[in-house]
């Protein structure tokens, strides 16, 4: 009876993974999704716990450890999640992937200790699953650690001489491995230590040389890797809600990947083996290095600008995270339209460091959803726009993307603020993107820089258009 309750729980858990991950991609139904997913999670959990009966009827022991271990992750999850910046959100994300991939790793490790310790020959399918969640979970540990060292500023890039070639020969050294021990041909803990080591190594190599515009692409591949490791565990243990989640979080890994990889119109391959935007460079002054001209503006000006505009754009961007604007943006926001004007956002795909950033981000200053306009819908709306204010936004809005073959975001879809009449681009500095190149909007007669940090210069623009 027991069992029967079990599998019955294990399908409303799988049931709400699915109702959870759907609500998950509307900014108005996305944290009812999560809360949703959360209490399935703990129902399998709980379920596992007290009533899971193994082969000889016995029930989990241990208790005392495992509610230890479940008391001690909770408060540290709480803690992460709660004191987390928006700006910092990327890394937290790639943090916990890289946990998820230990454990699957773990599995694997635990499981192959079991069936040697107790003299059972492990080969055939059983072996592949146990070695396809070891190799694929420590590698998305070991390169989700990076990715998050690489996003927190801790860790350069590293390129090895002859890196690709590196790469390769060790994952094939890997795979030769591995499928050598599921044929029987090798066979001991020693070699089954040594191809995790290896696949360590990959997952460090393989993450090192990659630029820090790529790592939000990086951590939704190791996402995706890390849901296939955990879809591994669930084979291993007959168990379908560990197969179900694995499944549905590496193919909403994978899918997230492809749509990023569009929305930068890169290939995965591209981004895996190139080094795009390894950082930036500041133009440094009023000047482009080829003789354009910018014309800068004051918060009084651009106040007058916006206030008597019919309608205004805002662009925000990982400025706009870094300064914490959000709540002083949203205001100016209510300001313009108390006094007439039609306010909307434009949001880019790949906006801030990943994507849903800027919409996370605005919600948590209570915008309404309505006002948030994805790129293909708000695209044709700048040309009859009045004023567009681009709030820390760069690569997102540079007009190269479109006239400089050579540039190397060439043919990435972008925001076509370039259309409006006015354009008010707020930054600290002329520092150049993620992507290390100029700006060609700073030099565009229409455009003008507005210096000064986002939070300090929007809260003045609410002054400036309070007093008009």
């Amino acid at each position: 009876m027991q069992e029967h309750i079990l599998q019955f729980i294990y399908l409303v858990a799988s049931v709400t993974f699915m109702i959870g991950l759907k609500m998950l991609s509307k900014p108005d139904t996305a944290r009812k999704g999560n809360l949703i997913a959360a209490v399935g999670m703990g129902l399998a959990i709980f379920g596992t716990i007290f009533l899971y009966k193994g082969s000889n009827g016995e029930h989990l022991g241990n208790l005392i450890w495992i509610f230890a271990a479940l008391i001690i992750g909770t408060g540290i999850g709480v803690y992460m999640a709660k004191s987390v910046q928006m700006t910092a959100m990327p890394q937290m994300v790639s943090f916990f992937n890289g946990m998820g991939g230990a454990c699957a790793a773990l599995i694997s490790i635990i499981e192959f200790s079991h069936l040697e310790q107790s003299g059972m020959e492990v080969h055939g399918q059983h072996l592949l699953i146990i070695l396809a969640g070891l190799v694929i979970g420590s590698i998305s540990f070991s390169g989700s650690i990076i990715a998050y060292g690489k996003l927190e500023g801790k860790i350069g890039d590293y390129n090895l001489p002859l890196q690709q070639v590196f790469n390769l020969g060790l994952l094939g050294a890997v795979l030769v491995m591995s499928g050598l021990m599921i044929a029987g041909q090798i066979s001991g803990l020693s070699l089954f230590y040594s191809i995790l080591g290896l696949s360590v190594l990959y997952g460090l190599i393989f993450v090192f040389p990659i630029g820090g515009a790529d790592m939000p692409v990086v951590i939704s591949l190791l996402n995706s890797f890390t849901g296939v490791a955990a879809a591994c565990g669930g084979f291993l243990y007959d168990n379908y809600v560990m197969l179900i989640g694995g499944i549905l979080v590496g193919s909403a890994g994978t899918i997230l990947t492809v749509t990023m990889c569009q929305a930068m119109n890169r290939s995965l391959l591209n981004v895996l083996v190139g080094n795009f935007g390894g950082g930036g460079t500041s133009s440094g002054g009023a000047a482009k290095s080829g003789g354009g001209i910018v014309r800068e503006l004051g918060a009084s000006d651009a106040a007058i600008l916006l206030k008597y505009a019919k309608k205004v754009v805002i662009v925000p961007g990982y400025g706009l995270a870094v300064a914490q604007a959000q709540h002083a943006c949203h205001e100016l926001e209510t300001n313009l339209e108390d006094g007439g004007v039609d306010v909307k956002y434009a949001i880019h795909p790949v906006a801030g460091r990943m994507p849903g950033h800027m919409n996370v981000l605005l919600a948590e200053s209570n915008v309404s959803y309505n006002k948030l306009v994805e790129m293909e819908d708000i695209n044709p709306e700048f040309a009859s726009t009045d004023v567009v204010l681009v709030v820390g936004a760069n690569d997102v809005v540079n007009p190269a993307a479109k006239t400089d073959p050579a540039s190397p975001i060439y043919g990435m879809p972008i925001l076509d603020v370039e259309n409006a009449a006015n354009i008010i681009i707020m930054k600290r500095s002329m520092k150049a993107g993620y992507a290390g190149i100029d700006n060609e909007l700073f030099y565009n007669p229409k455009a003008h820089m507005l210096f000064g940090d986002a939070k300090d210069t929007l809260t003045k623009l609410v002054s400036e258009v309070k007093a008009l």
